[in-house]
């Protein structure tokens, strides 16, 4: 069947637009698709620095007919009413309709219409524009006369099916079938038929449009140029997706620097590489440092194997590192210390006060939480006055990025007891953790209390002038800030009543919240945690082992047979309520107790429960849940035997008494009615 190829081809896409752009490019041109009546065989999209590109297999050369059946009036209505019948189903006499009779209607007029289909060509030329002018750039942009929004100024439309083109115009550029290759190495203008000559064309001008096979080549060529001379490239995801997106070619050399930086703190020189030059970080395997080279992605193929273009980027490279160094000797000049009246010049939000106001706050909230968390309280509350200290180095004014990281190094060097001063410096870098999901928790006490400190002093500030996360937007970074504060307490087991901590209004539903969220991206049923969550607690440790034992008693036969006898007691106490308006609250009595059926689930009850109180005062969950599970059989039993509404009132009220007992004893764990199925 025939090939659509669609090529948008403009000035220099940012590179980190444009692998979205290809997703969102694919979503736009299937849905417009389908909903034009195709069925699209196969679709690829690809992205490099100048083109966005698509190419659809499978698509007929025209929709196909589609048939309606247009029900009209009866056959004796009036004939004013068959005239509309007539005009609506486009239909010149009614004997072009026919008649359909029903049994209970009668007989009535049925017009058979058919929408003819439409020539693919026809319908791509009215999709592909409608994409274009509503492309979903995150930053678009005019330019000369037009009205035409785009990334950067669009040139060109390459849009061919079955080898002829697709006639339209957006804004003035007309379609075609021409394309061009590399900017520099190109060799001009070339018409294009389908996607294979296209691709061939384009790879013999000098662009690999395939965005993962210049990522493979980038980083195969980089390794082999360490290899060679026995260093070793640090990976860098993130840096090798924006780099393949600024090449429409890949060449990779390999620059030197001069040794003497190498005395700079590493981060340092690995935030100036890879932020202000794009340059991949090179490592010395003997050494386990950072080596004086470093990896250059270039666009254009120099002939002369790179050696100028490497010494060009050693001369800019040095002077960016030459200001590094300038910045790092002028701040060891200053103890942190002596900085910390400074922040008082910060503001952190004009609401919440200055960088100091916070500081103090901070110190406070860390002292209270250093015993929780097995922390020395001085040591906790110097290391969060120190904590922001370096926001007022040149170092971290140039690079933000390294904030908490250059604390350290200056803490350092302040002299004092090692030990101490290294667990301080270490809580300067390492109160800023998580960052993300991928990054460690802080691991020593100390930095635990002022991780949490910073946190929950963050959220709790934020939620006090109502500045909350919308479902736009979090421009405050609370939900990460929440999201620290669970992993922090979740993988160093920290107890305390987070309610104690979350005073503002809502902040402690937003904290279970984002818990909730995280142990269902863990696996967790939205039922199991529902169930769990029920009860109330704002021990995030012994929330968590709820959940999961109730998740694992869930898994065996006898707990999830108990359920079922659970929600049919739950099922009947329901429709009592509804009908009398309350159920007996009273203890049961072991007098009106008949059948062995309901003596047996009542003495296993006040075992079971007897087991659940000792278990949940150790919070031995699983202990509790097994002992909550071993009431299936009688539970069972009683279902099976016994007959609830009972004729004498005195028994029925004293079984309904059971069933609420049963339906108490239950819920110390969780609320099963919240399970699937409940």
């Amino acid at each position: 069947m025939p090939q659509f190829l669609l090529e948008l081809f403009s000035e220099e896409i940012p590179a980190r637009m444009q692998k979205r752009a290809a997703e969102d490019l694919k979503k736009l041109l299937m849905d417009a698709l389908t909903k034009a009546g195709f069925l699209p065989g196969g679709m690829e999209t690809f992205s490099a620095p100048r083109r966005l590109v698509a190419v659809v297999e499978g698509l007929p050369e025209r929709t196909a007919d589609v048939r309606e059946e247009r029900k009209g009036p009866k056959v004796d209505a009036p004939a004013q009413a068959i005239e509309g019948f007539l005009r609506g189903a486009g239909l010149a006499d009614i004997a072009q309709a026919r008649v359909v009779s029903d049994p209970k209607k009668g007989d009535f007029y049925v017009a058979d219409l058919v929408k003819p289909g439409r020539a693919t060509p026809d319908a791509l030329a009215d999709i592909v524009p409608d994409i274009i002018r509503n492309f979903p750039w995150p930053k678009s942009m005019r330019w000369g006369e037009g009205t035409l929004r785009w990334v950067r100024p669009l040139h060109r439309i390459l849009a061919v099916f079955d080898g002829e083109i697709v006639p339209f115009d957006v804004d003035g550029i007309a379609s075609c079938n021409i394309s061009e290759g590399h900017r520099f190495h190109g060799t001009g203008t070339f018409e294009v038929k389908d996607f294979e000559d296209y691709e061939a064309k384009l790879a013999a001008a000098h662009v690999v449009l395939d965005r993962d096979q210049r990522k493979a080549q980038i980083k195969a060529d980089a390794q082999t140029l360490c290899h060679a001379r026995n260093l070793e490239l640090i990976d860098d995801e993130g840096l090798l997706e924006e780099v393949c997106g600024l090449v429409d070619e890949p060449h990779v050399i390999m620059g030197d620097m001069d040794p003497s930086f190498l005395d700079l703190p590493p981060e340092v020189i690995r935030l100036t590489l890879r932020v202000n030059q794009k340059y991949f970080v090179v490592r010395d395997p003997k050494t386990g440092g950072l080596a004086p080279h470093f990896i250059i992605v270039s666009n254009v193929k120099a002939t002369d194997g790179g050696k100028k273009i490497a010494l060009g980027n050693a001369r800019v490279l040095a002077a960016r590192l030459n200001d590094a160094r300038y910045f790092w000797d002028l701040d060891r000049k200053a103890s942190l210390e002596s900085r910390v009246p400074k922040l008082d010049t910060l503001v952190f939000h004009e609401k919440l006060g200055s960088v100091g106001d916070k500081v103090r706050r901070i110190v406070a909230l860390a002292g209270e939480i250093a015993p929780l968390v097995g922390a020395d309280v001085a040591s906790a509350k110097h290391a969060a006055l120190l904590a922001k200290a370096d926001l007022t180095t040149e170092m971290v004014g140039e690079f933000p990025e390294l904030q908490g990281v250059m604390g350290r190094y200056y803490q350092l060097q302040q002299g004092g007891s090692e030990a101490s001063n290294k667990i301080i410096a270490d809580a300067i870098r390492d109160h800023y953790k998580p960052v993300g999901p991928s990054d460690q928790v802080p691991s020593e006490s100390v930095a635990m209390a002022v991780a949490l400190a910073d946190k929950l002093d963050t959220l709790t500030g934020f939620f006090a002038i109502d500045e909350k996360p919308t479902g736009s937007g979090d421009p405050y970074a609370l939900r990460r800030a929440a999201l620290g504060v669970i992993r922090i307490v979740r993988e160093a087991g920290v107890r305390f009543a987070l309610a104690e901590k979350a005073k503002a209004n809502g902040l402690l539903d937003f904290i279970l919240e984002r818990l909730r969220v995280s142990l269902r991206d863990e696996g967790f049923a939205p039922d199991v945690l529902e169930a769990a969550f029920a009860i109330p607690d704002d021990d995030i440790v012994r929330i968590v082992a709820r959940v999961t034992a109730l998740a694992k008693v869930l898994k065996t036969e006898d707990g999830a047979n108990l359920v079922a006898g659970l929600k049919r007691g739950a099922n009947i106490l329901r429709a009592e309520e509804k009908k009398d308006g309350a159920v007996p609250e009273g203890t049961v009595s072991d007098a009106l107790l008949r059948e062995p059926a309901e003596q047996g689930l009542y003495q296993a009850l006040v075992a079971a429960e007897s087991q659940m109180e000792q278990a949940l005062a150790t919070e031995a969950f699983d202990t509790a849940m097994a002992a909550l599970a071993a009431l299936r059989a009688p539970v069972d039993l009683f279902f099976e035997t016994v007959l609830v509404n009972d004729a004498d009132a005195a028994i029925r009220q004293n079984r309904l008494a059971l069933l609420v007992k049963l339906r108490a004893v239950s819920e110390r764990v969780a609320d099963f009615s919240k399970l699937a199925g409940g």
